[in-house]
C-alpha cells in the first residue's frame, strides 16, 4: 500500500485574501487519498512563505526523511505547485532531493507524471504562475506607492522628528513628533552655521535624546522631508523630481538649502561598483587548459570597466566578457521551439495568465468600490451643507479631499484596463518569437539570466577563441527545441 505525507500550507495574506485555509486544503487532500486508497502518515502544516524552502515544518520534515527509518512515505502530497514552490529553480532542485529519498512530490489538482520529460515543461509552467502574480502583485504595489508621492505622501516609517497617524477614514499620515522635531531643527541650524563638524552635532543631539547612528544621521540631514519635500526616484524614462509633501515641515527651505550648501563641501566619494549582470556566466565557464571553474571581475582602462572571464590559477587564462556573452546569445539564437509544442505552450499560457487576470478582475471591484464609498462620502458631505450642520470651507475641504482620492482612484482603474488588455494583446500576438530564448536571455535580470542557463543546460561549457564547446541542452530539453 502506498503512503503519504500531506503537506498544508498557507502565508497570512493569501489565507486572507484567497481562502487558502488549512481545513479546506486538508479535506481536499485526504478525500483523495482515501478514493486512491492511499494511507497518511502524517499531515504537516505551515503558515509561511514559499519564496524559499526556508520553512519550519519543512526543513523539521526534510530531516526526518535524511534518517533511515523503517516506514517512510512514496509521496508528499500537495493541492497545487504553488504550495509547494513559488521559485522555480528552488523547485527544480527540491524535486531531485525528494526523488534520491524515494519519495516523489505530486500536487493533486495539478497532477504530472515527471518521469515523461514533456511534463517538466508543464511544471515549469506551474511554478512560473506564482512568481508572474508575485511580480504584478508587486508591482501594482510599487505604482501605487510611488503614485502617494507623486501626490505629497509619506510611504514609510516615520523619520526621526515625526511620528505615524492616521486620519478618521484610515488614511495614514505623519505628524511633528516634539520634543525630537526640536533635536532635529537644532541639528540643522548648527550645520548651517558651517562652524560644527557633522560629529559634533550629531553627538550633542544625541546627549539630547536622539537615537540614532552616525550613518543614519548623515541620511536624515540629507532628506529634504524635513523642509516639506519628497524625493520621488527615477523609474525608467521618468526622471526623480522633488515634490511638495502634505505633511508639516519642520525646518524652512532656506534653512535646509543653506545646511546643504555645507554639507556639499564634505561630500564623500562614491567608489565604482562592478556591473554583475556583465558578467553573468561566472560560475558556468571551464577553463579550456586546466578545467578549473572561470570567475569575472573588471579591470579599470583610462575611461571605463572592462569585463573579463578569468582563471584563478597559473595558467592565464582570460577572456573578454562582452565576446563570451555574445557567443552564448548566438548559441541561444539557434534553438527553435518544434512546432508540435506551440499548442500546449498556447494551453499552458493562457492557464497561467488566467491567475493574473482573476486579480485584475478583483483589483477593478475593489477600486470601483472604494470610488461609490468617495461618492458616498460626497453626497453626506453635501447633505449636511444643505442642512446647515457644516460651513462652507469644511465643505470645501472635504470636497477637494474626495475629488484627489477619486481621481487616484480612476487612474489605478486606468492602469488595471491597460494591464488587463496588455495581457490578452499578448496572447493574441503569441508566435514562434516569443519563444526566443536570445531575446528572452537579453531582457532577464542577472538572477533570471542564471536560472535560465542553468534550467536549460546539463553541465557547465567552455570558451576560446573559436566560441563555445560541450555546450549541451539537457535531454529533455532536446525533445522541444530544434538547433
Amino acid at each position: 500500500m502506498k503512503v503519504a505525507d500531506l503537506y498544508v500550507r498557507v502565508s497570512t495574506d493569501e489565507q486572507a485574501d484567497k481562502g487558502y485555509s488549512q481545513r479546506n486544503q486538508d479535506e481536499t487532500l485526504q478525500r483523495y487519498c482515501q478514493l486512491q486508497d492511499i494511507t497518511v502518515r502524517r499531515i504537516i502544516y505551515e503558515d509561511y512563505s514559499a519564496k524559499t524552502f526556508n520553512r519550519p515544518a519543512w526543513k523539521t520534515m526534510l530531516s526526518d526523511y535524511k534518517k533511515k527509518t523503517s516506514v517512510r512515505a512514496n509521496y508528499v502530497l500537495f493541492t497545487k505547485w504553488d504550495r509547494f514552490s513559488r521559485n522555480a529553480a528552488d523547485a527544480y532542485q527540491m524535486i531531485n532531493l525528494l526523488r534520491s529519498y524515494g519519495i516523489e512530490p505530486q500536487a493533486i489538482e495539478q497532477p504530472l507524471d515527471l518521469t515523461i520529460p514533456e511534463n517538466k515543461i508543464m511544471l515549469a509552467f506551474y511554478l512560473a504562475a506564482p512568481e508572474v502574480e508575485n511580480d504584478r502583485r508587486a508591482l501594482n504595489v510599487f505604482h501605487g506607492m510611488r503614485r502617494a508621492k507623486k501626490e505629497g505622501r509619506w510611504m514609510a516609517t516615520a523619520p526621526i522628528g515625526y511620528i505615524n497617524k492616521s486620519h478618521e477614514d484610515g488614511r495614514k499620515y505623519i505628524a511633528v513628533n516634539e520634543p525630537i522635531a526640536a533635536i532635529m531643527r537644532r541639528a540643522f541650524e548648527q550645520i548651517s552655521t558651517g562652524k560644527y563638524s557633522i560629529d559634533q552635532v550629531w553627538k550633542e543631539a544625541r546627549l539630547n535624546g536622539l537615537t540614532c547612528n552616525r550613518n543614519n544621521f548623515w541620511s536624515m540631514i540629507r532628506n529634504p522631508v524635513y523642509c516639506g519635500k519628497i524625493i520621488v526616484p527615477s523609474y525608467r524614462d521618468e526622471p526623480s523630481e522633488i515634490v511638495e509633501a502634505q505633511h508639516q515641515s519642520i525646518i524652512t527651505e532656506s534653512l535646509f538649502e543653506k545646511a546643504q550648501e555645507v554639507l556639499d563641501g564634505r561630500k564623500r566619494q562614491k567608489t565604482q561598483v562592478v556591473v554583475p549582470s556583465r558578467i553573468s556566466l561566472r560560475g558556468f565557464l571551464r577553463c579550456p587548459k586546466c578545467n578549473r571553474m572561470l570567475t569575472g571581475s573588471a579591470s579599470k582602462g583610462c575611461r571605463s570597466y572592462y569585463y573579463y572571464y578569468h582563471c584563478s590559477s597559473a595558467c592565464g587564462i582570460r577572456f573578454n566578457a562582452d565576446h563570451v556573452n555574445k557567443a552564448l546569445l548566438n548559441e541561444l539564437s539557434k534553438y527553435k521551439v518544434r512546432s508540435e509544442f506551440e499548442p500546449l505552450f498556447k494551453k499552458i499560457l493562457r492557464e497561467v495568465t488566467a491567475s493574473n487576470i482573476d486579480f485584475q478582475s478583483n483589483t477593478r471591484h475593489q477600486t470601483e468600490k472604494k470610488i461609490a464609498n468617495q461618492q458616498l462620502k460626497f453626497s453626506r458631505a453635501k447633505e449636511l451643507l444643505l442642512a446647515g450642520d457644516l460651513d462652507a470651507d469644511d465643505y470645501r475641504s472635504i470636497k477637494q479631499e474626495i475629488d484627489s482620492e477619486i481621481t487616484a482612484l480612476r487612474k489605478i482603474l486606468i492602469d488595471n484596463e491597460d494591464s488587463a488588455k496588455a495581457i490578452d494583446e499578448k496572447i493574441i500576438k503569441l508566435d514562434r518569437g516569443l519563444f526566443d530564448l536570445a531575446k528572452i536571455f537579453q531582457k532577464a535580470n542577472i538572477t533570471q539570466k542564471r536560472e535560465l542557463i542553468d534550467l536549460l543546460y546539463h553541465d557547465k561549457f567552455s570558451y576560446d577563441l573559436n566560441g563555445l564547446h560541450k555546450i549541451l541542452l539537457r535531454k529533455e530539453l532536446q525533445l522541444v527545441f530544434t538547433s
